[in-house]
């Protein structure tokens, strides 16, 4: 195990980049910094990113940007979204115990339990509106682009931390198909397939579906079986029809259903106490079922093109298990003794419900890409209903029972609180990009977007369950809660993004500028505020306020040595003005966002690839991200680490594809990472210590075949994925090992 000073670090740091520049390595294709993707040198090509909203080589984009093409997701062996994070600076994945909560955290900018994401997600030119559909797994995907800092100039509301550009493989002109299939140690098994060709001269398809199945990994000696068995199946598909003068239509579908089980975590007052096992008495369930629909529609016109992209979503999540303190009935301990558990012969559990569906516009009209001046206008719009219920319930022994829009009347499972509220949002925007490329020198971009949020909540809890919210109130002179109450906001920002890009030689690329996030403010559970004052905590309202974060960035990218070597970095400072945090509140089961008022973020990354030969790559990149809390209302959380950020990261990494004979190559790649120290809360009242995690990959491919040996946490790191304030940790997956088979045809 590797520990270091924040001094020691920094030196290591610097002596292993420089030990990797003076080897005779290369990076991974793809792997972890902005040239990783890219072709080596002597192939003559790079890829082609779009994260900026128009085409340009990966080198030559100036923004902070990893991309994966599909050769480097495939030895890579990315196949969910902890895969290509993991592989990415200055980038986290927070993993939670909801199948559909992982939170990313991104130059520190974080995300937390019931809030707005911290990054636009876009799948084939579709933004994701929905932060629990982030987390699913990934097949048959083409490329993935991480851009870093703020990109709500061109994205819109919640790429205050950056965006992520995901794009599937798409139709193809001749019939083709692949399988891969797979087995690990929990015991799981899992096949992804694709298939895509012509149906007519200007109809193309594809479609492809994956299924997964695990025993899980965590051991729960009190129920004799595995925490966390997961069951998932998901089936995409795409009609892609070109009739000529210029206009195509791209209709796709998509399912996915996920069943895993809820709420097994472990109380501990140090993140880094693993010792614990599993002990909870109800299994439980998680269960989340994703739809989507959508259709692009472009039109490529002399000098101008005009894209429309209109989109469904449903998401569905019903989560049951045991209620805090986690333990089996009889060994349950409750805080207060008017509490039904407190003689330790009933304990609780408890349900959770999720219920969301948007409908989403947007409309562009822009330049080609190739030409000197690039504009781009249009507009967005999106219409949400929200519905979310809470409760604990009396846990007789019985089982644990899913309650959805009402309170359950099962006698074996009796009703102990009951929350429910739904909400129904609209927002537009309406944006416009200019950039100008004044010689071979300077390039100049300017953007701005402006974005409006209306925000309705209703209290759908009846009143018969407000009885302790209204006493709370009456208690504090607050307004009394009713069935169908309505509570309205408004949330809206201007988000400018400029930056000048210089270009001294073909080789070398400075880019600086400033630009702006925003994400929307929301509303917690109703009377949650009240409750949150009389337990003592603060910054918790009904009404958490939205959240901007101002960046100004400066960064370089670099070839030498006829593209031997690869050399990029960045340095960025940001003010993030009522960032969230999450606190959950026994004293009425609810999951609550705060704001800390005001965040400052500084940071760099320094990035390296080396590619000696085609077939042997190396890369290293270091992130640093210093925070500081400047602002909240209680004096002694000021100057703190704002809440879920990881003060450094460190990957390495070597890939090595010599060609064997026989029309036969082999794959022999690891990858390290380090994650600094992170905090969890506002009081920084624990911390977790640096995690470090190698996972490994060999294998042999053909021409249409492929088989692999896999391990991802090779030395079996034991770890807590998180800390939530309360004490609740979720424990990290340990070693997991197995071989995969793919053919293609």
């Amino acid at each position: 195990m590797l520990t270091f000073s924040p001094g020691r670090f920094a030196g290591a740091s610097l002596a292993a980049l420089a030990m990797i520049l003076a080897a005779p390595a290369a990076a991974q294709d793809g792997a972890s910094s902005d040239d990783q993707a890219r072709e080596p040198a002597e192939g003559g090509n790079q890829i082609i990113v779009t994260g900026l909203r128009r085409e340009d080589t990966l080198q030559d984009t100036p923004a902070a940007i990893t991309a994966f093409n599909a050769e480097a997701i495939e030895n890579a062996g990315i196949d969910k979204p902890a895969d290509f994070i993991n592989l990415t600076s200055n980038v986290n994945l927070v993993e939670t115990q909801n199948v559909g909560n992982a939170f990313i955290v991104i130059r520190g900018i974080t995300q937390a339990r019931n809030s707005e994401p911290s990054v636009a997600v876009v799948i084939d030119g579709v933004q994701q509106v929905n932060p629990a559909a982030f987390s699913q797994d990934l097949f048959d995907i083409e490329q993935i682009e991480v851009l870093k800092g703020p990109q709500g100039a061109l994205y819109g509301r919640n790429a205050i931390g950056g965006a992520i550009i995901i794009t599937t493989k798409q139709p193809t002109d001749q019939l083709e198909g692949n399988i891969t299939a797979g087995i690990d140690n929990g015991f799981g098994f899992y096949t992804h397939a694709g298939l895509s060709g012509p149906i007519s001269d200007n109809v193309r398809f594809r479609i492809a579906g994956l299924y997964k199945d695990t025993d899980g990994y965590i051991p729960n000696p009190y129920l004799g079986r595995e925490a966390d068995p997961y069951k998932d199946y998901a089936l995409r598909g795409n009609l892609l029809f070109d009739p000529g003068a210029g206009f195509s239509v791209d209709l796709r579908a998509s399912l996915d259903r996920t069943r895993t089980t809820g709420f097994w975590y472990n109380i501990v007052g140090d993140v880094n106490d693993t010792s614990l096992p599993v002990r909870v008495n109800n299994e439980g369930i998680d269960n989340r079922d994703m739809n989507n629909v959508s259709a692009k529609l472009t039109y490529d016109g002399d000098g101008f093109k005009v894209t429309s992209v209109t989109s469904y979503d449903t998401v569905k999540e019903i989560i049951t298990g045991d209620a805090f303190d986690f333990l089996p009935t009889n060994e349950a301990y409750c805080a207060l003794p008017s509490d039904p558990c407190f003689s330790g012969s009933t304990d609780l559990n408890q349900s959770q419900y999720l219920n969301v569906k948007a409908f989403s516009q947007e409309l562009r009209f822009e330049s080609p890409s190739n030409e000197d001046l690039f504009w781009m206008f249009g507009g967005y719009l999106i219409s949400t209903d929200r519905f979310i219920s809470t409760g604990n319930m009396l846990d007789l022994g019985k089982g644990v029972f899913p309650v959805y829009r009402e309170p359950t009347s099962n006698p074996d499972n009796p009703q102990y609180s009951f929350l429910s509220d739904s909400q129904d949002n609209f927002a537009w925007a309406a944006f416009a990009n200019l950039g100008y490329k004044f010689s071979d020198l300077l390039r100049i971009d300017a953007s701005l977007r402006y974005d409006h949020d209306k925000r309705e909540n209703t209290t759908e809890t009846p009143n018969a369950w407000l009885g302790y919210i209204n006493y709370i109130a009456s208690l504090y002179g607050a307004p009394q809660s009713a069935q169908g109450d309505v509570r309205t906001r408004n949330f809206s920002a201007w988000q400018p993004k400029v930056t000048v890009t210089l270009t001294p030689t073909p080789d070398l690329t400075f880019y600086g500028g400033y630009s702006r996030g925003f994400r929307s403010g929301g509303f917690n559970q109703t009377g949650v505020g009240v409750v949150a004052l009389s337990n003592g905590v603060v910054g918790v309202n009904d009404v958490f306020e939205a959240e901007t974060a101002d960046t100004f960035e400066l960064g370089f990218k670099s070839q030498l040595a006829d593209g031997l070597l690869t050399l990029n970095g960045s340095v960025y400072t940001t003010e993030s003005k009522n960032s969230y945090f999450f606190v959950f509140l026994y004293a009425n089961s609810t999951q609550n966002l705060g704001n800390v008022p005001k965040v400052r973020l500084k940071g760099f990354e320094l990035e390296a690839n080396v590619n000696p030969t085609d077939d042997l790559q190396f890369n290293v990149a270091w992130g640093l991200t210093d925070s500081e809390i400047k602002s909240f209302p209680d004096p002694a959380a000021i100057g703190n680490e704002a809440p879920v950020v990881s003060r450094s990261t460190l990957n390495v990494g070597a890939q090595y594809t010599p060609y064997i004979g026989g029309g036969l190559s082999a794959l022999l790649r690891a990858d390290y990472r380090r994650i600094g120290r992170t905090w969890w809360d506002v009081y920084n009242s624990t911390v977790r210590n640096p995690v470090e995690l190698v996972d490994v990959r060999a294998g042999v491919k053909g021409e249409h075949w492929s088989l692999t040996a896999f391990a991802s946490n090779l030395f079996n790191e034991k770890y807590n994925a998180e800390f939530s304030p309360g004490g609740f940790v979720f424990k990290a997956r340990p070693r997991i090992y197995g071989v995969e088979a793919g053919y293609r045809f």
